[in-house]
């Protein structure tokens, strides 16, 4: 996947802010994560440009080719949709839906996986204490594209460390751990199973 970085002003701005809210609220050692970063690996990424942003305008096809084109040479694409229109709850399940399709093959690659974040998702205080300043008044949501073998594998490490442990407890997010392993076992087993 060839990934340009020509972005206009208002682009910028959007990258920046997200840039900055991964150095605040995902790079910075946390006790609700065993003495670790909410994301250990974001800082990495970020210094060794392992991350590529990219813009969606109208309709799906941005993300059908990052999925298609998706490439080793990063850790993760992020894809900002400043025109969202689903709620929510609809936005999680597409990307949910997105997450099976990718595991049946619809794009070839089966090793990926997708996250986001809406603009209208419950403020999670184990990432954001609410003081960050946003630099854009641009509502926007953001998927996240990365490989399901790194993320589940980097997963397994950081369990042995404790660092689910408190976010697990009070956060629902079980299930959603739970579906991921479950969509490993099959890219790595062919089935459900261990």
């Amino acid at each position: 996947m060839s990934v340009v970085n020509f972005y206009s002003p208002d682009e910028r701005e959007i990258v920046a802010e997200i840039r900055a809210w991964s150095s605040y609220a995902l790079e910075k050692v946390s006790p609700f994560f065993n003495g670790l970063p909410p994301c250990p690996y974001a800082k990495k990424a970020w210094q060794d440009n392992r991350v590529a942003v990219v813009f969606r305008y109208g309709g799906n096809q941005c993300l059908f080719n990052v999925l298609s084109e998706f490439s080793d040479a990063l850790d993760l694409v992020l894809i900002v949709d400043q025109n969202t229109r689903q709620s929510s709850d609809d936005f999680h399940e597409f990307l949910e839906n997105m997450n099976q399709a990718i595991s049946n093959g619809i794009f070839g690659d089966r090793d990926l996986w997708l996250m986001g974040f809406h603009p209208d998702d419950d403020a999670n205080d184990f990432l954001d204490d609410g003081e960050f300043i946003p630099h854009v008044n641009t509502p926007y949501s953001l998927t996240f594209v990365q490989r399901l073998s790194k993320v589940q594998e980097a997963a397994d490490k950081l369990k042995q460390m404790g660092y689910y442990e408190a976010y697990l407890a009070e956060y629902d997010a079980a299930d959603l751990f739970e579906k991921r392993e479950t969509l490993y076992r099959r890219l790595k087993n062919g089935n459900e199973s261990s």
